[in-house]
Formats: structure tokens, sequence, C-alpha cells
């Protein structure tokens, strides 16, 4: 009988061991493919820019997306990571309600000289984590990219994208997506899809430095009025946008935690980055639904094929903070709404005479105000955080996150790049901006027959 005992136990203990290795394994997986689904935001930006820049400029939008994509990861391997970790209580460096949080922690999980930072065979995961929090720093650096095309200098825009993605917006995180985040615990900031904590920061960075940057050449009149500068390519843009959206899916699968890691926090069915439950099924209802009401209200007001498309990304973008929460008609009614107000905004900007490229504070920095102020007035009262007499949404916190988001992405973008702008290191010669930064800047052509009238010997 006690052999018979034995031999269960071990059966047990063994299934388990099983059911562990499996479960690690999916969440190592499903982090894994956000990284190539998030990749494809950033071929999605790529296509975007260039197709909205003029020939002349193409190839030097590109490289300065490519560049800084390139630059972003060892900066945050060496110092975003730890700032996540380090700094979510706020300056003082202590541990949080979790223990997951703070000086001594950071240190141990995500200084460069840790071993989680490295091959570790005990700790198959931490590397999969961290790639999934890069792209999401690389995208911040991808919507300052675009509305700045056409005349910012590669080194300061560099400089400008490597400030933003590997510290700017981490702390961000670190303050309002980390469970011991103190816009959290105090306030009950409620952010699953980063509305603020990606958006609003990239969003009101690039404000900051468009205003140092200044116009470019041709886009104002004398008596104030607007020309429009069209791209070369809007078929481009538009592929562009699409792709966007495709990579958002990974974007949004790397918000959730998933039981099965270390980073679960003991969480037992998937959940936000608050340990709140929530369902991949609920996500995919509010997304779509966000999604196709960004595109309607978007054509009803501008019948603009590149509004339209902006306006599928804004509609997301609308619903971020909340897509945990809604039931999906008011997803649908909260993209349509954020989507018919974003031409409007980026109207606005251009008339105080801002030239925002692509619309990327209208999109990104105002809608995810939009969405973060959504859940203040529509989703008030849900728990911030998981267990017992924890603080509950309001839209007083979600206030509260939009004006700390505001003030930590527009002051760091102006101030760095007023510094940029006194040392001559932010915006090109009018030369070179007139002549095309192609031919000024880049060893190649992007079309050295099509479109400068070339013919073959043959013709």
């Amino acid at each position: 009988m006690e052999q018979d005992l034995a031999n269960l136990a071990a059966t047990v203990a063994e299934l388990k061991a099983k059911a562990d290795g499996t479960g690690t394994t999916f969440s190592e997986t499903f982090y894994f493919l956000t990284i190539p689904l998030m990749v494809l935001i950033h071929a999605g930006f790529l296509a975007y820019e260039m197709g909205a820049s003029r020939s002349k400029n193409a190839l030097a939008s590109g490289i300065k997306n490519i560049l800084a994509f390139a630059l972003i990861v060892p900066f945050f391997y060496f110092i975003g990571w730890w700032v996540y970790w380090a700094f979510p209580t706020g300056l003082d460096l202590s541990a949080g309600p979790t223990g997951a949080s703070g000086l001594a922690y950071a240190n141990e999980v995500a200084a460069p000289w840790s071993p989680n930072m490295g091959p570790n065979l005990d700790d198959r995961s931490s590397g999969v984590f961290w790639g999934a929090f890069v792209l999401f720093a690389a995208t911040t650096a991808s919507i300052l990219s675009g509305a700045l095309i056409e005349r910012i200098r590669l080194t300061g825009f560099v400089v400008l994208a490597t400030i933003l993605g590997a510290f700017v917006w981490i702390l961000a995180a670190a303050w309002g997506w980390h469970a011991d985040g103190w816009l959290v615990t105090k306030f009950g900031y409620h952010d699953f899809g980063a509305a603020g904590v990606v958006h609003m920061i990239a969003g009101f960075f690039t404000l900051g430095v468009t205003m140092n940057l200044g116009p470019r050449i041709g886009k104002f009149n004398p008596d104030g009025s607007a020309n429009a500068i069209p791209g070369h390519s809007m078929p481009m843009t538009l592929i562009g946008l699409m792709l966007i959206i495709a990579g958002f899916w990974g974007f949004l699968m790397g918000c959730v935690i998933v039981p099965g890691e270390s980073w679960s926090w003991s969480v037992t069915q998937a959940a936000s980055i608050y340990g709140t439950p929530m369902t991949l099924s609920g996500m995919t209802f509010n997304t779509l639904m966000g999604m196709a009401g960004g595109i309607i209200g978007a054509w009803m007001i501008t019948r603009d094929p590149f509004w339209m498309m902006s306006g599928a990304l804004g509609g997301i973008i609308s619903c971020a903070a909340g897509i945990d929460l809604w039931y999906p008609p008011m997803a649908f009614v909260i993209g349509f709404a954020g989507a018919v107000a974003m031409p409007f905004i980026a109207s606005f900007v251009e008339r105080r005479g801002i030239d925002d490229a692509v619309g990327a504070f209208a999109l990104h920095g105002c809608l995810g105000m939009w969405g973060l102020l959504a859940v203040g007035l529509a989703a008030q009262g849900y728990p911030a955080l998981s267990g017992p007499d924890v603080i509950e949404t309001s839209f007083t916190g979600q206030l509260v996150g939009a004006v700390v988001m505001a003030l930590l992405g527009f002051v760091p973008g102006y101030g760095v790049s007023w510094l940029l702008k006194i040392m001559g290191q932010l915006r090109v010669p009018a030369e070179a901006e007139i002549t095309g930064l192609d031919k000024t800047k880049v060893p190649v052509e992007a079309y050295p027959e099509a479109l400068h009238g070339a013919v073959s010997p043959a013709e």
C-alpha cells in the first residue's frame, strides 16, 4: 500500500513537472511571437514614412528609422530595462508592494551584469520579455520619426530617439504600467494597452521637438496659411499603416501577463500588467470594433485615404487603455469619436505654425489622452490591481495620469531638442533640405530612373 502511494505521488509530481514545463514553454512562445509581430510595426513605419516623404527624401527617412531601431536595442539593454524595475515607486528606488521593484530588485534582475541578462539556462524567459519591451521602446521612436521627416539631422534624431526610447517612455511605464507603479497604487491609473505610457509619451515628446525643429521650407505662406506637401507614394503610406495595424496585435499581446513564468506574479489566468483579469476574447472584440469605428469616423469626416488608415490606428489607440474593460459596442463608439476628432486636432496644431508631417501628435498624443480619459468617464470603479481592498479606477486618477504623461513627454522633448538646436545639431542646412536629403546624405538613389526621366540605351 505504501509503495502504491509512493508511486502515485511520483506520478503526480511527474505530471505536475510536465504541466509546469508546458506552461513555461507556452508563456515564452507567447512573448517570443510578440517580437516578430511588433517588427511589422517598424516595417510599417518604414513604408509609411518613406511614402509620406517626397522622392528626394525617401531613403533618408528610411535610414533614420532603421538606425534609431538599432541604437535603441543596446541602450535599452544597458539602461532602459533597469529603469523599469528600479523606479516604479518613484525616485527613492524603494521596493513596492509586490517586491518586484526597487534598486535591489533592479540590480538583481536587470543590471547588465545580472545572470538574467544573458544565456542563463536557469532563466529562459527574461530575454524574451525584455525583447517585447525593446520593441515598445522602438515604437516610441518610430512615432517621433514620422513627424520630423525631410528636415531633421540624423545625429539629432538619433539622440532624441534614444532618449525617448531608452529612458523617457520606460520611466512612464515604471510609474503607470507596473503593479508597483505609484500612479497605479496611489491613483488607480489604468492603461492596459499603453495609450498613455507609449502613445501619449511619444506624441507629446514629438510636439516639443516639432516646436523647436520648425516647419519644412515651403510649408507655410507669409500670411500663415499652410500648403500641403504630399509624399511621393500614397499607396506605400497606406500599406505601411496597414502593417502597423497588423503589428499592433503583437503590441497588445505584449500587454498581457500569461501564467507560467517568473514575471506572471502567480496569476492563474491571463491578466493585465496590473494582475487584473482579462481575456484574449475581449481584447479581440474590442480591437476590431475600435479599428472599424476609427476607419468609419475618419472616412465620414475627410474622405481622405490617409486619414482613413490613420483612423484605423486611431480607433485602436482610443480604446487601448480600457481594451480589457469595454463592451464591444462601446469600443466602436470610443474609436469612432477619437477618429472624428483627429483631423480637427491636426488642423488646429497646423494653424499654430507647427509642421507635424504625419499628424503624430494628433494621432498618438491626443488620442492616447482620450483613451485614458475614456476609462475615467466610462469604466471607473474597476479594481486597479488584483487582490482584496485595492484602489479602484477613477476619473481623477486617469486625469492625473494623463497630466503626468503629457509633461513627462513634452518637457524632455522640448528641452533636449532646444539644446540640440543651440548646438546646431537639430536641423539640416536649408541648401540640403531644398536639394533633397537623399542627394546630400545618402550614397544611392531611391528611384534612379523612373522619377528622373532617364531612358535606357535601348530606347
